[in-house]
């Protein structure tokens, strides 16, 4: 079985230069690009399972690079850039990137973030059948939420966002997305709205709601739903 290719794409050759060998030894084939334009060239002909980008790239922003990207492919992509701006990473979260990591990183921050995101990768919605992560379940066939066993009632508002945030497991979901897919584009900018609920759905499916381990907060993001745990 061949490794899982990823693809590089950063202006700075030595960003690449310490990269590729890292991810190598971490078990990836690399292949590279330092343009937007390469980058869209060999995600279409080289097959990759994820792409790493920059967004500071000479013949375009990178996050160009994801709306094109998205027009036709659900690569994972994970952005990775010196940009710490709060509206940066939620525009290219909001356009399609999977994840941001920024400059300066750690190797095993990213190689973290790369498995996350290969081992989750789009699924279509009708293909979620459920997750089941520190003790609680969710069967999205059958609606129903539990903990330990025990059935969790939700409101129904409740139980919809709780299916965005698990269906997007392992990926940052921005507060626009939230916001939009449960409650409609008119309340798009509706935030305290969104933080009542997320406290009320904590409340109800985490163990520690103060110290929460399945729903956890990007700071001026959004929030992400953990991972279970691989045997």
């Amino acid at each position: 079985m061949s490794p899982p290719r990823i693809l590089v794409v950063d202006d700075e050759p030595q960003i690449r230069r310490f990269l590729h060998p890292a991810l190598e030894a971490a078990g990836y084939e690399v292949i590279e690009a330092g343009t937007g334009a390469d980058a869209l060239r060999l995600a279409a002909t080289r097959a990759p399972e994820l792409m790493i980008l920059d967004l500071g790239l000479p013949d375009m922003d990178g996050k160009e690079v994801i709306a094109r990207l998205r027009a036709w492919s659900p690569l994972p992509v994970i952005v990775l850039s010196a940009r710490d701006r709060e509206a940066e990473k939620i525009a290219a979260l909001d356009l399609g990137a999977d994840d941001y990591v920024e400059k300066p990183f750690g190797i095993g921050e990213l190689t973290a973030r790369i498995r996350t995101a290969l081992r989750h990768r789009p699924q279509a919605d009708d293909e979620f059948a459920g997750i089941e992560v520190d003790g609680l379940k969710i069967d999205a066939v059958r609606r129903r939420v539990s903990r330990d066993g025990r059935p969790l009632r939700l409101t129904p508002k409740e139980y919809d966002l709780l299916l965005v945030l698990a269906r997007h497991a392992g990926r940052v979901v921005t507060h626009k997305a939230l916001l939009t897919g449960v409650w409609g584009p008119a309340h798009a900018h509706d935030l305290q709205y969104l933080r009542v609920f997320i406290g009320q759905l904590r409340a109800k499916v985490e163990r520690s709601p103060t110290d929460p381990a399945i729903i956890l907060t990007e700071p001026g993001v959004g929030y992400r739903f953990q991972m279970p745990s691989q045997p």
